[in-house]
């Protein structure tokens, strides 16, 4: 029996809601974003990185790395992303 690939990141595009998305290096970014959810080695947490759809430079979303149970990537990237859409100042945690 084969197993099926282990997918180590997710990359989406979403529009931030009202307040944004809090990054560490230049506070709250805004509009279309790239959001980047990349589990670390450890298997247990993640870094987020966004960036501003178009732009090559990528910011550490402000809370990054953060837990992930169970290594439930996917979740916590679909849920990040719904945060992200309502805005304020969202938060890797």
């Amino acid at each position: 029996m084969n197993n099926p690939p282990t997918i180590n990141s997710y990359v989406d595009r979403v529009t931030a809601g009202p307040g944004g998305a809090m990054t560490d290096e230049v506070g709250v970014i805004t509009g279309d974003l790239t959001v980047a959810t990349i589990l670390r080695s450890d298997g247990h947490s993640v870094r987020v990185a966004v960036q501003q759809s178009g732009s090559d430079i990528w910011y550490t979303l402000a809370g990054s790395p953060a837990p992930v149970p169970g290594g439930r990537i996917a979740a916590y990237h679909r849920d990040l992303l719904g945060r992200i859409r309502r805005g304020g100042g969202t938060r890797a945690t």
